[in-house]
């Protein structure tokens, strides 16, 4: 018999003794061991019973025996192969855990040779890179030769698949796993230019892993149903998956703090003017701030270096804080598991202070407080409004209730609205701003346009702020809102109603009508027989400080058509109570003057003495719309020898009417009886949902409200 069929002879013995005789099939392969001692199949025989057995330090040794004796062997290399996968593994199971204890066992310089020629084995980029990355993490000495390789392979990776989202699986190994070794590694000694760029490829991945949106997320999770995506239930549940990548590999823990950390040592590196210890994000920008004044006094070198200092320093406390604002004020762009009970919030300007700031006696009777009046030298005229706020410093408002923590949100849009103007302050700084932000095609993020926006019309540059919305409302367009509805049309109320505020900032009242009367069709009541809406809106105290002119507001149709209608009143109070006649924008005010009563009740006094004066009115849609018992009385009062005897036409086709009942006396006692009858058919509707009274005024009136003011 040949010396390969004893082998073979030998190793089938051994194979058909281990289910009755473990010990005596080893005896056998021992035996045969000693005798051909450089035969592979008599030595992987005695591994696999080792194996098999869970015998982490016997198979650890056959296993290094086998990888320095037979290192062309395929069997070894699918050994190996098996095991380095079980390292890269996320499961804890039985086998797994057997396998990566199996591979501690080895000598660490066969571990790191073993490691690196299983990665000469990859042809995979991705399998590759994180077999690479075992070795660089096992053992750092081997990142000076590896890790600056590695990175670039996986760039190019990113550039040859064409991958067009910065959240990619080449992206995040290299930004998360590969640069933090490359960047803390002294020994790695890496050019500014480079450091750059890895500084500008992490602020890239990790801004945009940050803030992906849930359009963004419903890509990567396209196997679940997109209503099951924006179910609050399945939302906090829900966990992010990198196209290429584990669940867990793709999980980034705490990305703001990462990225701030590699700015930081990318600039000691770099040699910037850096702070000792952990510094807040104001000190970070007034210490940009500080470097700015005297920038342009070093020579070209130090120039760039404390340029690029800056413009990055500054440009992500700038990202990181509009973020932290516009996650506040719209929850439901970004995951999170309180997004879909948080209430939305939108920025405008504050007119709740239209009805005037003068108190009331509340005790007196309205046809008393209408004469005392009178001997007052002013109430409110339409030249008390500012409406472009630039006269006076800027300040926002919001009720605690809507907004916990309102006071950090507020101090993260100064913060962003300060690093946005510092990065804008000169030429070399906006320059590169500007390159980095069409590099990271910025145009196309929508949460930022929402900061953008509402920094626009903080500045009160209401025109440019009327652009950025048409921007905002294409970017919407493409971002699919169809998929989404209910996010949809929280996009289009809060356009609708911040293009009216910036008309209305403007003096441009007939486009802010169009939009406040646009998004009234939009506005869905929460009907509630015999109740009323306007109860349960956010108070607002009668007193208003001078500088509060910006107010965030809460964007639900509950909460935001009490605000068209302070728009509308607002509008419409400028044309009624100029020198010149205009009923119909009196009798508008007159209607939109009963939300929030009695609060608008010296506008409403003003627009009487108003009609006391012209000594006639006009009005027929008075008893379509008005049902407040008050104003009733009032107008039921004018007609009375002790109101003046005002000569009112209320009742449609009034003129008509008159023509029909006069008699030859000429006294119209046929019209008197009518508005009698009028009057108490309306006392009985004194019960009616008022918000739905005014919701139908807008909508069933909009053309002569335009006409109105055209």
């Amino acid at each position: 018999m040949s010396a390969q069929g004893d082998c073979e002879f030998l190793v089938k013995r051994a194979r058909e003794l281990v289910p009755g005789d473990l010990w005596a099939a080893k005896a056998w392969l021992i035996t045969a061991r000693s005798l051909y001692p450089a035969d592979f199949n008599i030595q992987y025989e005695m591994y696999t019973i080792e194996r098999n057995a869970e015998r982490t330090a016997s198979a650890g040794r056959l296993l290094y025996d086998m990888f320095v004796n037979f290192p062309d062997q395929p069997a070894v290399w699918r050994e190996i192969s098996v095991i380095t996968s079980a390292l890269r593994s996320d499961s804890q199971d039985k086998q797994t855990q057997f396998l990566r204890g199996l591979f501690e066992t080895l000598p660490g310089r066969v571990q790191c040779e073993m490691l690196l020629k299983a990665t000469e084995q990859c042809f995979n980029t991705l399998e590759r890179a994180e077999m690479l990355l075992l070795l660089l993490r096992r053992f750092p000495e081997t990142v000076v030769q590896h890790g600056v390789g590695l990175g670039e392979t996986l760039l190019d990776a990113e550039s040859i698949e064409d991958q067009e989202c910065p959240v990619n699986c080449f992206r995040k190994l290299f930004v998360c796993d590969v640069l933090p070794l490359i960047i803390n590694n002294p020994d790695v000694r890496l050019p500014a230019s480079l450091l750059y760029k890895y500084l500008n490829k992490a602020a890239e991945f990790y801004i945009n892993y940050v803030t992906r949106s849930t359009q963004t997320e419903s890509q990567y999770q396209g196997s679940q149903d997109s209503s099951d995506i924006m179910s609050p239930s399945k939302r906090s549940s829900q966990k992010y998956v990198i196209d290429g990548l584990t669940e867990k590999s793709s999980q980034v823990t705490d990305p703001w703090e990462k990225l701030f950390k590699i700015l930081s040592v990318v600039g000691m590196r770099c040699e910037w003017q850096m702070d000792k210890g952990r510094r807040s994000f104001g000190d970070i920008l007034h210490r940009m701030k500080d470097l700015c004044r005297y920038i342009s006094n070093f020579d070209s070198d130090a120039h760039i270096k404390y340029k690029n200092q800056v413009v990055y320093s500054t440009m992500l406390v700038f990202f990181k804080n509009a973020f932290q604002y516009v996650s506040n004020i719209q929850p439901s762009l970004f995951q999170g598991p309180n997004a879909p009970n948080q209430t939305p919030l939108v920025l405008l300007e504050d007119v709740t202070n239209i009805y005037g700031d003068t108190d009331i006696d509340r005790n007196k009777h309205i046809h008393k407080k209408r004469k005392l009046a009178e001997g007052r030298e002013k109430t409110m005229s339409s030249d008390d409004e500012d409406p472009s706020g630039k006269a006076r410093s800027r300040h926002i408002t919001v009720n605690k209730a809507d907004l916990a923590n309102s006071i950090e949100v507020l101090e993260s849009f100064k913060l962003a609205r300060e690093s946005w103007e510092l990065l804008c302050s000169l030429e070399s700084l906006d320059k590169e701003f500007t390159r980095i932000c069409l590099a990271w095609k910025t145009d196309s993020w929508l949460w930022l346009r929402i900061f953008l926006t509402d920094m626009i019309i903080y500045q009160g540059q209401y025109k440019k702020a009327i652009s950025s919305l048409h921007h905002l409302a294409a970017l919407q367009g493409s971002h699919s809102p169809q998929q989404i509805t209910g996010q949809g049309s929280l996009e289009n109320q809060r356009a609708l109603i911040q293009l009216a505020t910036c008309h209305f900032a403007l003096g441009e009242y007939r486009q802010t009508c169009e939009k406040v009367l646009d998004l009234m069709c939009c506005i869905s009541l929460p009907i509630q027989e015999g109740g009323r809406v306007q109860e349960e809106q956010p108070k607002v105290k009668s007193k208003f400080r001078k500088g509060s002119d910006l107010k965030l507001w809460p964007c639900t149709s509950r909460a935001i058509m009490p605000y068209c209608l302070h728009l509308l009143l607002a509008c419409f109070k400028l044309r009624a109570f100029t020198d010149s006649r205009d009923d119909m924008a009196l009798g508008h005010v007159v209607v939109l003057l009963q939300h929030e009563w009695p609060r608008g009740e010296n506008l409403f006094l003003k627009a009487i003495n108003k009609i006391c004066q012209q000594g006639n009115f006009q009005y027929e849609n008075f008893f379509n719309y008005v049902t407040n018992i008050d104003m009733l009385e009032e107008f039921a009062y004018l007609r009375t020898q002790e109101g003046g005897k005002i000569h009112l036409e209320l009742l449609p086709n009034q003129a008509m009417l008159i023509k029909h009942h006069t008699v030859t006396r000429g006294i119209t006692k046929g019209v008197k009886e009518d508005f009698r009858l009028a009057m108490e058919r309306q006392v009985s509707r004194c019960g009616e949902n008022l918000m739905v009274v005014l919701h139908r005024f807008c909508i069933n009136e909009k053309i002569l409200l335009l006409q109105t003011l055209a």
